[in-house]
């Protein structure tokens, strides 16, 4: 039996939901596109129906159809009351605050659902945080992935970190500004200080900014600039060199992200063990160096 794949949405319906990217700064970065969207969809679906007026009207475009609001907090309950639309033959375009919906932002449940009922699924794309900040950063792009938001508990984030140490490919982190400093300081002890990274701010704003350099310099800097008053601000992307090809780490990489956890209220001995089982290590040869490096 002849099986074929299923498509987005039935041949009959003229009916679709449409994710679009709106500016992550600059409103000069919207597509004509997304202003055709907002002033003939049926519904728009934004995470904050505030900054959509706001945004709108920065853009000169008045907004057509309903808007609802459509958040991480009522994404699950609100998602077929606006697939019921596409259903009936209507367009609903769903926005958040900046860049394209479903990046660390509402949108993955109405898409699944979507594709469990069977309705049309496009997207208008546009402005991207993550791949404006890799674009900029100067490390490799061929490959790559995006990790979102690092974990604010300083024992959960060693962990988290210590497990991508290894990673090959450049690596993309979203951070908020009063936890850079931290977390630019636990990169560094779970990456080596030496590894290549770029912080990069206020990416298509007025007071973009990207910082390049190795870890260890970035986190230093990073600190510095909080203590004379000058701290790193606005929305935050840092991007991280994969591990070097063959660089597994080693007992000496190690005892570092061990003495984090261990600073953040870990026991050694448990430290020791989560570490040295995730980079395949011998337990009792980190222990004697993080004693040592004690």
């Amino acid at each position: 039996m002849t099986t074929h794949p299923a498509v987005s949405g039935p041949a009959d319906s003229g009916g679709a939901l449409v994710l679009a990217a709106t500016p992550i700064g600059n409103t000069e970065d919207a597509s004509p596109r997304l202003l055709r969207l907002l002033a003939e969809a049926d519904v728009v679906a934004a995470e904050d129906t505030r900054r959509l007026h706001a945004l709108a009207a920065r853009l000169g475009v008045s907004v057509g159809g309903r808007v609802v609001s459509y958040h991480e907090h009522n994404e699950t309950t609100r998602a077929d009351e606006l697939l019921d639309v596409v259903a009936g033959g209507g367009t609903v375009v769903v926005v958040t605050d900046a860049g394209m919906p479903v990046v660390s932002d509402p949108g993955y449940r109405v898409v699944s659902r979507a594709v469990e009922r069977g309705l049309r699924v496009t997207a208008a794309p546009g402005p991207s945080a993550v791949l404006t900040a890799l674009a900029l950063s100067g490390l490799p792009t061929d490959r790559f992935t995006f990790e979102g938001f690092v974990p604010r508990k300083p024992g959960e984030r060693a962990r988290w970190l210590g497990a991508l140490a290894a990673e090959p490919r450049t690596m993309v982190f979203f951070e908020a500004p009063h936890r850079v400093v931290e977390t630019l300081a636990a990169m560094a002890s779970a990456f080596g200080e030496e590894r290549p990274a770029a912080v990069c701010r206020e990416l298509t704003k007025t007071y973009e900014e990207v910082l390049r350099g190795p870890l260890g310099q970035l986190s230093a800097e990073a600190g510095r600039r909080a203590e004379v008053g000058d701290a790193l601000r606005g929305e935050i992307c840092v991007v991280v060199a994969g591990a070097p090809a063959g660089g597994a780490p080693s007992v000496g990489d190690l005892v570092g992200e061990v003495l984090a956890r261990v600073g953040a209220g870990e026991r050694l001995k448990d430290a020791v063990a989560d570490v040295a089982s995730t980079a395949g290590v011998p337990k009792r040869e980190l222990y004697a160096a993080a004693l040592a490096a004690r």
